[in-house]
């Protein structure tokens, strides 16, 4: 899977982002190879506009980090077991192995007409299971977790070892308690020192799937420190940037970086934490619960173009909460034909006064609003016959592609 990304003139300036743990733009300049590991689906359903919208604002990293001439090393999980995978098994009388690979081969469709530049590294939970069962037990041993004394053979984090827990997502401990049962976390479940702690190895269960786990005794890991565990055997133990959507800040991306930083002693984990925000339908809030999730593969099997779609995501920027319209569709439409009509063109504006625009505005935490308004100005000119370089029709079709991924 993948495409071709044009090569462009020159290099992009610095890359500012937001950090979530430090509330500002601060400059992303990796020394050397750029890492990042950005949280894949759960595939228990087809991709939707949420997952779309975060994994293009990743995909925006890699390029600007790509178009500063670095080399990208880019780490996505898949968690092919967890509980909701499961669920959805029992409840549609499918099995979870068929369920998993299925939707995730229909994700990796779905990236690829989006024009999402891969990952390097493309990793199951279930493959990892091993690796992560060995730090489970290194996190036994240090005295950073520790087992349930109900015969369940569940081990937990314990948070106190984590001084700085709660750095990344600046929440009040009364914020993270309302939180984090409305995330997957279990804070009433008897036994555990502290309500927050997380866990990191649910005991084998009659009726689910488990693995062995050596001294740990059989079962299955739990969400964060899979996360954990990847990312340091792919990437190290300090990466660039951590990602994800909004609702991963806490407790997944809080708790994974404490065990890493747990594991080796490096601290922080990641030097950006970047969220995405959330994508609504028509005002509402879009989620599994409500019914109204929009797949791309059901846009896609209406013939819509999946450029469009991209373009219309990338209208709003990355880290607001927006929300889904049919109007907001169809102005995408219909920028997308006016900007591959421009393209089309004999003659236009300085390509090169548009390469530096976009990489300007790109530049600045990502402001994909700014760029798109500088193409469609550049359109207008050219559509309009008011410059006529013969040459600048070309570089405005490989900027675009190159930097916001969409393909003229």
């Amino acid at each position: 899977m993948g495409h071709e990304v044009p090569r462009l003139p020159g290099r992009s300036e610095t890359l500012r982002l937001f950090d979530s743990a430090r509330e500002g733009v601060q400059p992303s300049d990796p020394d050397g190879t750029a890492t990042m590991y950005v949280c894949g689906i759960t595939p228990y359903d087809a991709t939707h506009l949420g997952h779309a919208a975060t994994m293009i604002t990743f995909d925006l990293v890699q390029r600007m980090w790509r178009d500063a001439g670095h080399e990208v090393r880019y780490v996505q999980n898949v968690t092919d077991i967890d509980d909701p995978l499961l669920e959805r098994a029992e409840r549609d009388r499918e099995d979870w192995k068929v369920l998993a690979m299925r939707e995730t081969a229909l994700f990796r469709e779905d990236m690829e007409a989006l024009r999402i530049i891969p990952p390097a590294h493309y990793v199951g939970a279930v493959e990892s299971i091993p690796d992560i069962a060995e730090k489970v037990l290194v996190l036994l041993k240090d005295g950073a977790a520790y087992r349930l004394d109900d015969g369940t053979g569940d081990v937990y984090f314990d948070i106190s070892a984590a001084p700085s827990f709660g750095y990344e997502s600046n929440l009040s401990r009364a914020e993270m308690l309302e939180i984090f049962p409305e995330r997957g976390g279990d804070p009433d479940r008897a036994g555990k020192r502290d309500p927050l702690d997380p866990l990191l190895w649910r005991g084998a269960r009659d009726g689910e799937p488990s693995w062995p786990g050596g001294d740990l005794g059989p079962g299955r890991p739990g969400w964060h420190i899979e996360c954990a565990v990847i990312a340091l055997g792919l990437l190290g133990s300090t990466i660039d940037v951590q990602g994800g959507g909004n609702d991963l800040l806490f407790p997944h991306h809080e708790c994974s970086a404490a065990h890493a930083e747990r594991l080796t002693g490096a601290a922080p984990f990641a030097n950006h934490y970047v969220h995405a925000g959330m994508i609504g339908l028509d005002g509402e809030k879009m989620s599994k619960s409500r019914g109204n999730l929009v797949f791309v593969s059901r846009l896609r099997a209406d013939r819509v173009d999946p450029m469009a779609v991209r373009l219309a995501l990338l209208s709003g920027h990355y880290r607001a909460d927006r929300s889904w319209t049919d109007d907001l569709l169809t102005a995408a439409e219909e920028r997308l034909g006016r900007w591959r009509r421009a393209a089309a063109a004999t003659a236009g504006p300085s390509g090169a006064a548009f390469l530096a625009g976009v990489r300007e505005r790109l530049a600045d935490d990502l402001d994909t609003p700014g760029a798109l308004r500088l193409a469609d100005e550049w359109a207008e000119r050219t559509l309009a016959g008011a410059d006529d370089d013969p040459a600048a029709p070309r570089p405005f079709a490989e900027t675009v592609d190159a930097l916001l991924g969409i393909r003229l």
